[in-house]
């Protein structure tokens, strides 16, 4: 096939989508021994991608909003909701992904699932089971997405697979500390000073389907919750009118110490004693403080679809 085959990742990039699409296509290219392979991101990259691909000297990707009759590979997701727009009209070649899956399609395809810390971890053993030499700043962006989606293994997410790969890649990478580079990517994700309010929310967003309705959940991580304190007033109105102009069930945006390893939930939802439950916890003023939650995949995706699609 001599067009172009786009890799691409979810709406509202992070570090393992964007990386992902990078690595794949630099495989399949090498596999096959073609250039048709083109990584490509579904919107404005965040501040923690942006830091790792200037640190190890990567552009952007093309930025592809639409994929109407395009042919493409997805990387880091598969809930349609998730998808950029024109999933519809689409040929859909191949997912490799490390989430739960709700895909459906017209026709069979290659599904690479792995229940790891990220997506970068699946696309790393690939290289490894080819016997394909990563290079240094190959290794090292994908040493950074590995990091990120496990906060630095603390996230439960995180499994043996994933620490071996860690230590490869940074062999590979030449980077001798990776907890430091990982603290300088939450660094960098932290830095909220510049960003709008609306910005902060959809940074790290997705939109899950449950039978009480759409509910959207977001997720910022940070090294200092006190960076966000006085901002959550205003973060919850643009919440409260994100609720209501895409008719949301419930908005959550969930701030995570990945120091102290907890997260300060904000939540506009139409049922909170049903949150309530869900959560284990009571919400005050639209707020709640929860111990030892680090990963919406895990720990906060799962607890919605019990409570809020049955």
């Amino acid at each position: 096939m001599s067009e172009k085959i786009y890799i691409i990742g979810h709406k509202s990039p992070d570090t393992d989508s964007v990386v992902s699409a990078i690595a794949y296509a630099n495989l399949k290219n090498i596999l096959e021994e073609t250039d048709v392979y083109v990584p490509a991101v579904s919107g404005e990259i965040n501040q923690a991608t942006s830091f790792v691909l200037n640190k190890f000297g990567f552009s952007s990707p093309e930025k592809l909003e639409n994929i109407v009759e395009k042919h493409v590979i997805l990387v880091d997701h598969n809930e349609a909701s998730q998808i950029v727009d024109g999933f519809d009209q689409a040929h859909v070649l191949e997912i490799v992904d490390h989430h739960k899956f709700n895909f459906s399609y017209n026709e069979p395809i290659m599904i690479t699932c792995r229940p790891w810390g990220s997506t970068v971890s699946i696309i790393a053993g690939m290289y490894f089971d080819n016997e394909l030499e990563i290079e240094a700043k190959l290794a090292g962006i994908m040493l950074a997405a590995v990091l990120d989606d496990t906060v630095i293994t603390k996230s439960p997410t995180c499994t043996e697979v994933d620490e071996e790969l860690i230590s490869e890649l940074a062999k590979l990478s030449g980077i001798e500390d990776w907890k430091a580079l990982g603290m300088e990517i939450f660094k960098a994700k932290a830095s909220v000073k510049s960003m709008s309010d609306m910005d902060i929310i959809k940074n790290d967003f997705k939109d899950f389907e449950y039978k009480a309705g759409k509910f959207g959940i977001g997720q910022v991580e940070t090294v200092d919750l006190r960076d966000f304190t006085d901002r959550e007033d205003k973060l919850l109105i643009e919440m409260e009118k994100l609720q209501k102009e895409g008719n949301y069930h419930s908005v959550i945006l969930f701030i995570t110490d990945i120091v102290n390893e907890g997260s300060q939930f904000l939540i506009v939802t139409n049922d909170q004693e049903k949150m309530e439950k869900a959560l284990g916890e009571k919400i005050d003023n639209k707020r709640v403080y929860i111990k030892g939650i680090l990963s919406r995949k895990k720990q906060v995706v799962p607890i919605m679809a019990e409570n809020f699609d049955k």
